[in-house]
Order: C-alpha cells, then sequence, then structure tokens
C-alpha cells in the first residue's frame, strides 16, 4: 500500500515540476509552492502520505484552473521527456475529470505520446491480439502498459460503436484538398461531440489509442492545407502592395488590409487552442474565399502604338492590330493590363473548367439528339457544332488515340470560350462594383492564357489528324477561330472598361 502512495506521489511531484516550469514561462517567475509540496519535504513525507497526497491533489488541481489546453500544447514539445508526458496522462486518467478542459488537456497528451514515440515509426508496426482474436495497435498496447497501475474505466458496447466512426472520419480528411472545404465541412465540430459523447469512456487505452490516431492525421492535414490558404493570402497581400494599393478585400463588413494579412502568424494561430482560435481559422478561411473570387489584379493604359497590346493570353489570344491610314491617325487604345498569371489561378480555373466540361458533357449525352447542339449556359445558350456535340458525347475519351487526342482538344476549347463567355457577362454586370470587377477581370486574363495554350496545342493536334483525314482536321481548326473570335472580344472588352 505504501509503495502504491509513493508511486502515486512521484507521478505528481512529476506533474508539479512540469507545472512549475509552464507557469514560469507563462508569467516570468516562479510560483510560490505551498509549504510541504516543496521537493525537499516531498523527500521526508514518508510517515504523512495520505495527508501529503491530499494537498497535493488540491494544489495541482488548482494550478489546473489557471492552465489552459493551448498552454499545455506549447509546453510540450519535441525536447519534452516521455516520462514526464506518461506521468500527466496518468494523473489525468487518474482523475478522469468530466470538464472539456480536462478532456482536452488528455487529448494533447495522449496524442503528443502518439507523435513522439521512444522508437521512431513503433506505432506503424502490426497488431497483435491480447487474446488471440482482436487486434491491437501498438499504441494502445503501450497505452495499456503506461496506465497499468490506474483503474481504467471499462468501454460500454455503445462507445465501441462510436469508436469505429473515426475510421471514415480519417478517410474524409485525406480526401480535403483545400483548407476551406475542411473548415466548411463542420468535421472540426462533429469529432469534438464525438469526444464529448465518449464521456468517462473517454480515459480508456481503446479511446485514446483511436482518437490519437485521429488527430495526429488531422492535424497533419490540417496544418498543411492551412500553411497553403496563408502563404496563397500573403501572396496575394504582397501582389497588391508592390501595385500601391492597401485594402485586399471585406470580410464580415471589415476591410482587411495588407497590413492585416502581414500581420497573421502561422505558428501562434496553430499552436492556439482550436476552440478558442477557431474562429480566427474561419475568418482566415473568409478571407481565403473572399481573395479566390476576389484576386487583386492591375490595371493600365498601352503607350500609344495603335494597336492593342498582347495581354497574358499571348499571341493567340490577342486581337489584331488596328489597321490605320495616311487619313486617320492612330489613336490611343486603353488596354487591361494584367500581373503574369499565377499557378494557384491557372490550378483554381481548371477545377471550373472541369465542371463546366461535365455539366456539357452530361447535357450533350442526355438530351434529344435534335436539341443537343443547343446548351443552356447561365446567361446564353451555348452552341456547339457537330464534331464539338459528338466529342462531348464519346465514349472513348480515356484511349490513347487520335480520336481521344481530337475529342479532347475540341472539349478544352469549347470549355474555354464557355467561360470566357460567362465571365464576360460578370464583367459587364458588375462594372460599378470595383472588388467584383477585379475578380472577373482576372479570371478573363487567366482564361486568355489557357486560350493561348489551348490553341498552340490544337495546332499539334490537327497536324496529326490530318494524316487520317481532313474532317477531324476542319473540326479542329472550326474550334480554334470560335475560341480565337472570344478571345478577342474579352481583350477589347476588357481594354473599354480599364
Amino acid at each position: 500500500m505504501a509503495e502504491d502512495l509513493r508511486f502515486e506521489l512521484a507521478i505528481l511531484a512529476t506533474v508539479q515540476g512540469f507545472y512549475q516550469k509552464l507557469m514560469r514561462d507563462a508569467l516570468g517567475g516562479d510560483v510560490p509552492i505551498p509549504s510541504g509540496l516543496d521537493e525537499d519535504a516531498l523527500r521526508h513525507s514518508e510517515h504523512e502520505l495520505p495527508t501529503t497526497l491530499s494537498r497535493m491533489y488540491r494544489w495541482l488541481h488548482m494550478l489546473d484552473m489557471a492552465i489552459t489546453p493551448a498552454m499545455v500544447r506549447q509546453a510540450l514539445t519535441p525536447e519534452t521527456d516521455s516520462e514526464v508526458a506518461e506521468a500527466l496522462l496518468r494523473y489525468f486518467v487518474r482523475r478522469r475529470e468530466p470538464s472539456d478542459v480536462n478532456r482536452d488537456k488528455t487529448d494533447l497528451i495522449a496524442t503528443f505520446l502518439y507523435r513522439h514515440p521512444r522508437v521512431p515509426g513503433q506505432w506503424q508496426q502490426s497488431g497483435y491480439g491480447l487474446d488471440g482474436a482482436l487486434p491491437l495497435s501498438p499504441f494502445e498496447i503501450a497505452l495499456i502498459e503506461i496506465l497499468a497501475d490506474t483503474d481504467v474505466p471499462s468501454l460500454p458496447e455503445e462507445h465501441v460503436q462510436l469508436l469505429r466512426r473515426f475510421d471514415p472520419l480519417r478517410e474524409e480528411i485525406a480526401r480535403f484538398r483545400d483548407f476551406n472545404a475542411l473548415i466548411d465541412s463542420g468535421i472540426i465540430g462533429r469529432v469534438r461531440e464525438l469526444k464529448q459523447w465518449l464521456d468517462a469512456s473517454f480515459y480508456h487505452p481503446g479511446v485514446l489509442a483511436t482518437v490519437s490516431a485521429y488527430n495526429a492525421a488531422f492535424g497533419k492535414r490540417f496544418d498543411e492545407l492551412f500553411a497553403k490558404a496563408l502563404t496563397e493570402i500573403k501572396t496575394f497581400g504582397q501582389a497588391l502592395e508592390e501595385m500601391g494599393g492597401t485594402i485586399l478585400t471585406t470580410v464580415d463588413g471589415v476591410e482587411v488590409t495588407v497590413d492585416h494579412v502581414a500581420a497573421i502568424e502561422e505558428q501562434q494561430l496553430l499552436q492556439a487552442d482550436y476552440g478558442s482560435a477557431f474562429e480566427k481559422f474561419r475568418r482566415v478561411s473568409k478571407l481565403k474565399k473572399e481573395l479566390d473570387r476576389r484576386p487583386p489584379i492591375r490595371r493600365a493604359l498601352l503607350t500609344p502604338s495603335g494597336q492593342t497590346s498582347r495581354t497574358a493570353a499571348g499571341a493567340a489570344a490577342a486581337p489584331k492590330a488596328a489597321r490605320t491610314t495616311a487619313k486617320q491617325p492612330a489613336i490611343a487604345v486603353p488596354v487591361f493590363q494584367p500581373p503574369a498569371v499565377t499557378a494557384q489561378q491557372i490550378s483554381a480555373e481548371e477545377g471550373k473548367l472541369r465542371r463546366v466540361e461535365e455539366s456539357i458533357r452530361v447535357f450533350v449525352r442526355v438530351a434529344d439528339p435534335k436539341y443537343r447542339q443547343v446548351v443552356p449556359m447561365r446567361f446564353f445558350n451555348l452552341t456547339l457544332t457537330t464534331p464539338e456535340a459528338d466529342a462531348y458525347g464519346a465514349p472513348y475519351l480515356e484511349e490513347k488515340s487520335l480520336r481521344a487526342d481530337v475529342a479532347r482538344t475540341l472539349i478544352r476549347m469549347v470549355s474555354i470560350s464557355a467561360r470566357i463567355s460567362t465571365e464576360l457577362e460578370e464583367l459587364k454586370r458588375s462594372q460599378k462594383m470595383s472588388s467584383l470587377w477585379k475578380l472577373h477581370a482576372d479570371a478573363v486574363v487567366v482564361l486568355l492564357d489557357m486560350a493561348s495554350t489551348s490553341t498552340e496545342d490544337a495546332g499539334s493536334v490537327a497536324k496529326g489528324a490530318e494524316q487520317s483525314g481532313p474532317g477531324a482536321a476542319r473540326a479542329i481548326h472550326e474550334s480554334v477561330q470560335k475560341l480565337r473570335n472570344h478571345a478577342d472580344i474579352a481583350v477589347k472588352t476588357l481594354a473599354n472598361v480599364s
């Protein structure tokens, strides 16, 4: 009995040492330790173990009220001794305090142990069944050993069923490719609610092992997507600052400036408690959405050369030079002059193009054959040539063949033409709203750049198609000309509204 009490006191002394350092770092000085609980007194408390334990528990409970989960998260670093983390875990599992705060601290400590195994990669080894039937994960086995002297709660069947939800949630996390999608999914709230439903069973080794594995997967994905989103936001801010601008956009009625964006500290946010920092993450997500919709762009005038300058779309998408005569001198033409198109803009537009391609494909495949060449779009009807309609309905698009190359080329040019027309309509409707105008004008510039690349690629495909007959090559040339016509209109529209 005395040995058990000494072991328990040793655990509490380790926790107290961790808390002392944590409070010292937070307050810039030591917190006075109650008489009889200092290190020297604990070594000589052999005859008063029950009383000392009772006083130590009260003292640590008081410190717990001052220490937040975020403070524990920041104090647990890769340099933290595993024995200290194990002592903290034993302390909280022995307490089994039902509050959200203490459950969160236990959650953080168990996840820390999962992320920092004593032997790298040991949790990824195959588990074995203690009963010869049900396999246990290596981490659960480790937790059982750590908590061997702790009275852990049993796991009722309804909580076993709750635990089985975590594997599908990990699969859901792996599918996220965008920070906004992760935030909007509500998965953070769903998992937090799931942890609350587990109640006292949360402190069971099997639950802690499952939740820790989920937390590690979620944390890694969350950090990756957040860092990516924040990098893009700061890139937008730097680009706008170089153009002489200061206001990026408006979020929830508040103007977000370049200085606001520059002040966002990635590590500080990631180290904060998710509960208190969640609203900040949500605001970052809203800011990213606004910037995706309204990227900062630049407008300028060309020199009075008598012809429209080529935009980022390049030679294939630029309009022909205006003819001038001796009786009619050249006139300076205002032109939209954008910054260079970025890889992020191309990637975002590719997603929109895929959705347009799919919507047209669905219509063509289900529509009456007599009407499939007139596709209803949001602002207009998109007219397809017979080869273009055939391409959208083709069942061989995944082939590595000439006919598949021709079909994919036609689909690409039609979809870009449709997107350009849509953005031009949006542009006309937003001339009185500068932020919306910037969004659609920048989208047109990206599409012009993609049109340039696509027409060049189409030329190569057309040359190959000529060898098998004039029909396919002629169809490509017709689609190229339609795309160039749309590009000419787009460039002139941007020039006129600059």
